[in-house]
């Protein structure tokens, strides 16, 4: 037996001394822990959010929606989860499972509420009529890859990013068991892109939008700093479909918004009209 091996205990108790950066904020139980309205602005759709990969899959596509002349003025509020505003009273109401985003479109009879960030993506192109094939085959490749995405950034945000990055120790296992699962999905996404220029075929799509944030940033060096440990550039495929995607003037404005860490020409903390974007993108260096 390995010493100083974990036995689990009979009944699991919550640690928050122990479990480093998000101990927190994160709990066992969801709800409210303190009333706090949320923000509304002059727009008829109101984002609250962080700009996160989770987020930025959002605020990227409300940028290419307004790019394609769809009327998608948004306001974007942020939600520091750090600071566990996620557990909000306002911000539970829209959102039960008090993660980012949630949105809120007031443009109807009577609000309404999305959260999950697949379910608004989804909901912005069936109410734009952008972005997603009306029917067919192309439709389906589009789900098929929108929810891959869903279920496989879990393992790479919540596993090998909290393992490798965030966790108050480096536990060899884990690492290991992520790492492993990560390179998969990069294998399987380059080999796709390999066959097409778009993840689900020759059209941009929100299966693109929700992909780059996390896979994209990821082989560009700009997440969890292990682009090298991951050895990021033998997936040549997702390379060219990462660059190809960040030259999209919509995801240079969108990645922006929400977002409090970077250079000063990538943070924006909240979002009320295209100005706002303009001003900070214009202190990037030429």
């Amino acid at each position: 037996m390995m010493e100083n091996q974990y036995v689990p205990p009979k009944v699991w108790t919550h640690d928050t001394e122990s479990g480093g950066k998000w101990a927190s904020v994160n709990r066992p139980v969801s709800g409210a822990t303190h009333e706090k309205a949320l923000p509304v602005g002059e727009h008829a759709l109101q984002l609250y959010s962080m700009g996160t990969p989770n987020g930025q899959k959002v605020t990227i596509m409300l940028e290419e929606l307004l790019a394609l002349g769809k009327d998608a003025e948004y306001d974007a509020h942020m939600i520091n989860i750090g600071d566990g505003d996620q557990f909000s009273s306002g911000f539970v109401d829209i959102n039960p499972n008090s993660k980012i985003p949630a949105f809120v479109d007031y443009s109807g009879t009577e609000p309404e509420t999305v959260f999950e960030s697949a379910s608004i993506l989804l909901y912005l192109a069936e109410k734009f009529d952008a972005l997603l094939p009306k029917k067919g085959s192309k439709r389906t490749q589009v789900f098929n890859w929108l929810f891959w995405l869903h279920g496989s950034a879990p393992y790479l945000g919540g596993g090998f990013g909290h393992f490798y990055a965030y966790a108050p120790e480096k536990f060899e296992y884990a690492i290991n068991r992520f790492t492993m699962e990560t390179k998969r999905q990069l294998d399987v996404l380059d080999k796709q892109l390999a066959k097409n220029e778009f993840i689900a075929g020759d059209e941009y799509s929100i299966a693109d939008i929700a992909t780059w944030p996390w896979y994209g940033n990821l082989v560009l060096g700009n997440q969890y700093e292990a682009k090298d440990f991951l050895q990021v550039d033998d997936y040549t495929h997702v390379q060219r479909w990462a660059k190809a995607v960040l030259a999209r003037p919509a995801v240079q404005r969108g990645r922006i918004v929400n977002r409090t860490s970077g250079e000063v020409w990538e943070q924006l903390k909240n979002r009320h009209n295209a100005t706002d974007i303009d001003k900070v993108l214009l202190l990037k260096p030429k």
